[in-house]
């Protein structure tokens, strides 16, 4: 009898119900703005990353960690992923986990929203929060202390320091992109969170060609109210993070964000969570400074997760 055929199984079996989610990750309509845009020769579009499983862009991090860690033996059966998470990404983590069959553990800002605790909750997630006036720094340091009180127990994801963040974007967003625009995209832009999205994304868009101009945005102060985004001058950096990627770096104000939201509800009939709605901020404020070209930005997720932010803007 091959013993060690019979230890491999259960690994075997999760990662191949890993691969069978792989076609509900990415694969997002890229939408065009029509009615707010303000310059006919600029073309602005928005990919709808609520559109795969997970509800949220973090679905692609959050798979290509959890994937990785498989095939690499650091997430063996009977493990627990550990991560630090605002929101998104430790429910793309609670969506896949609960469909791998993965237990997840999550430190989160105790300020959350209620509706994003009752996701969490309702997927069966081990919570352990944090002071709210510490955000997602203070959710990492605790995360980090129970991994290392216990790191037998625990799978540490570590989304801020994995490179499989970049990675899942650098493999997945920046090809669609290019396939959706037909290789005519000439600027991307998007805000800083774990920052994944922007360099991974940026990066395949760089390699394809280099006249392809990368802004990011940050909040414009430290107390923002933009969830998941980071204010590079007072927030810990995150340890994927390359400041030599983007070509410029802008700011936003949550202000202009809520603006922005109300008006996407009111000419384009989309609904948007905050984060999307700064991105949709900074392209029409790019759009205007622009002759002509096709801007690309992300839509990170919709208002469904939002409702209490969205009854006190709207």
């Amino acid at each position: 009898m091959n013993t060690t055929n019979l230890i491999d199984t259960p690994t075997i079996d999760i990662a191949k119900k890993c691969e069978r989610l792989r076609p509900f990750i990415g694969n997002t309509d890229l939408f065009p703005i029509h009615n707010l845009s303000p310059k006919k020769d600029v073309e602005i579009y928005a990919k709808l990353e609520w559109q795969q499983f997970g509800g949220s862009v973090k679905a692609r991090p959050a798979y290509r960690i959890i994937k990785d860690a498989i095939e690499n033996g650091n997430l063996k059966p009977g493990r627990h992923l550990l991560d630090a998470s605002s929101g998104n990404t430790g429910i793309a983590y609670a969506h896949i986990g609960a469909s791998l069959g993965i237990p997840v553990t999550l430190c989160l800002p105790e300020n959350a929203s209620e509706g994003r605790k009752q996701i969490l909750r309702s997927l069966g997630v081990d919570i352990h929060f944090t002071p709210r006036t510490g955000g997602t720094d203070e959710a990492q340091a605790r995360a980090k202390e129970l991994f290392e009180r216990n790191p037998g127990k625990y799978f540490y994801a570590d989304q801020y320091g994995n490179a499989s963040n970049w990675q899942a974007h650098y493999d997945t967003t920046g090809p669609e992109i290019l396939e959706q625009t037909d290789g005519e995209i000439t600027h991307f832009i998007t805000g800083l969170g774990t920052t994944g999205t922007f360099l991974g994304t940026g990066r395949r868009l760089k390699d394809f060609n280099p006249d392809i101009q990368l802004i990011s945005v940050q909040p414009d102060i430290a107390m923002h109210g933009l969830e998941g985004w980071k204010h590079m001058e007072t927030a810990r950096v995150p340890a994927i993070y390359d400041d030599t990627v983007a070509d410029e770096n802008w700011t936003i104000s949550t202000e202009r964000a809520h603006k922005v939201l109300e008006l996407a509800a009111k000419e384009e009939g989309l609904l948007l969570s905050p984060s999307s709605a700064a991105n949709l901020a900074s392209a029409l404020q790019l759009a205007e400074k622009l002759e002509a070209g096709t801007i690309v930005t992300i839509f990170p997720d919709d208002s469904s997760k939002y409702r209490e932010e969205l009854n006190q803007i709207l």
